[in-house]
């Protein structure tokens, strides 16, 4: 076979499309796929996460239900998108209660995740980040940040909402920065921030177009005021974030990537070992928790291996409560409230209960024991 000529060359790459940086896509779970948590939490005011892994809720104006929403027909739906996260208003508040509330839906990605901006040298790249979008109403200039925690910088992109209750994909453009690199390592370097509500802390200032110092002013210019009625929801999907400029007629088609796969990107971050409430077709005692033994003869310790390796040693995250948790050790059943971490790393943790009366070196089975009882592990930005 002759050697391939540079015209066809460039044939196959113009066919394939852009070339990336990354073999990954730099944004988890960007098609709302994976949901550990729940599907649907109700009366959400806090900050959080709460529904989509990897998209944090930061909820002080108003009150909202936050959905896992399933897609079946619209421009996203045809796009390949079976998944939202979406904010409901169920309470309002037409005036946020102090001037330090915001509402804003965020991503938070590690610096070492980041390197192909090449953020603070001469070469820094430009950011394309792009997604699929829906609100109940319309509105002009509603803002996304991009927000670097190393160096305490922003810049300032916008869109519009132009059909009220229609999926509509936005492609904004952000300029190079030669400032301040990011950092190559485990720590949240950039915040992705789609701002939906804020008090007067975050206006009053103009969208920086421009990376420039942390200012709250900048961050919020023109008011999407998704608290001030109930009638008010807004989504998202198909979240993207590109190495470069692109337009809405080059952008790079979206990565989807295989569930297993996502799913593993997100539990580096947060893994939902055992959960009743959100496991079907399981009774409690099937729900086994750790295999482990007595090390002495009032403590028993389990140990659980984490699927992937966490971003860091998690913190045991515990639905407990009256007997939520049983110990099954040489046919003899003890039920207790809660347990604690005798050790932990990053790619498993041991636990412990003690107070028991049993013989150094049995073994048996930490299970939960209550459909209310969850054990969560977890790391996040």
């Amino acid at each position: 076979m002759g050697a391939i000529t540079r015209e066809f060359a460039n044939n196959l790459i113009e066919r394939a499309g852009p070339v990336r940086p990354n073999s990954k896509p730099i944004i988890i779970n960007g098609d709302m796929a994976v949901a550990q948590r729940a599907t649907s939490v109700s009366s959400h005011n806090a900050v959080a996460y709460t529904t989509v892994d990897r998209f944090k809720t930061v909820c002080e104006t108003g009150t909202y239900t936050v959905i896992q929403e399933s897609l079946s027909s619209g421009a996203a739906y045809l796009a390949g998108f079976k998944n939202a996260l979406r904010l409901d208003t169920t309470t309002a508040e037409a005036t946020a209660g102090s001037a330090g509330e915001q509402t804003t839906v965020e991503q938070r990605i590690e610096g070492q995740n980041l390197q192909a901006f090449k953020k603070g040298t001469s070469s820094a790249e430009k950011y394309t980040l792009a997604f699929w979008v829906k609100a109940s109403k319309t509105g002009s200039n509603l803002q996304v940040n991009l927000r670097d925690g190393d160096n305490s910088r922003q810049i300032g992109g916008t869109y519009s909402i132009s059909s009220a209750d229609t999926w509509e994909h936005k492609v904004i453009n952000y300029a190079a920065d030669t400032t301040g690199a990011f950092g190559d390592d485990n720590g949240a370097s950039l915040t992705i921030e789609w701002f939906l509500d804020g008090g007067s802390n975050y206006s009053g200032g103009a969208v920086p177009t421009a990376w420039e110092a942390s200012s709250n002013a900048d961050r919020n210019v023109t008011n999407f005021d998704l608290a001030g009625s109930t009638s008010n929801d807004w989504a998202i999907t198909g979240v993207q974030l590109e190495v470069g400029e692109y337009s809405s007629t080059t952008l790079p088609p979206f990565q989807f990537e295989s569930f297993g796969d996502n799913l593993a990107r997100c539990q580096r971050y947060f893994y939902n070992h055992v959960d009743r409430r959100v496991s079907v077709g399981q009774s409690d005692d099937n729900m086994i928790i750790g295999k482990g033994g007595f090390n002495s003869s009032a403590q028993f310790e389990a140990t659980v291996h984490f699927p992937v390796t966490m971003r860091t040693a998690p913190t045991l995250e515990l639905g407990s409560g009256s007997n939520y948790f049983k110990l099954f050790v040489s046919n003899t059943s003890h039920q207790f409230d809660d347990f604690a971490v005798h050790a932990d790393q990053n790619n498993a943790i041991s636990l412990y209960k003690a107070g028991f009366s049993g013989t150094q070196g049995d073994a048996g089975n930490l299970t939960i024991n209550n459909a209310s009882a969850y054990v969560h592990f977890g790391c996040e930005l």
